[in-house]
């Protein structure tokens, strides 16, 4: 897979957040179909940077409904991934 078609968008919350200050753990959101060695190599092509472990959440989509009509949220893949001591991404930097 190609680098920049892997990861889809970082995840912006207030645990991951907390997460990527406290420990140096990044999380993105992922193609579904994304390995972690395929994640593992985006980030280090992508920022240039080492990366020490990758961990995947598959969250399966809710049956939604709205008045009558039930619908299915689509799944979701996230991958946290965790740096090497004293590496930085500078997407997060302020």
């Amino acid at each position: 897979m190609h680098p920049f078609s892997v990861i889809i968008r970082p995840v912006v919350s207030e645990k991951s957040n907390e997460t990527r200050e406290a420990h140096g753990k990044y999380t993105f959101v992922v193609q579904t179909k994304a390995t972690k060695h395929d994640v593992e190599r985006a980030v280090q092509q992508i920022w240039n940077v080492k990366v020490a472990n990758v961990r995947t959440i598959l969250t399966r989509g809710k049956v939604k409904r709205r008045g009558s009509v039930a619908y299915k949220a689509s799944n979701v893949k996230k991958a946290v991934v965790t740096l090497a001591d004293g590496a930085k991404l500078p997407l997060f930097d302020e």
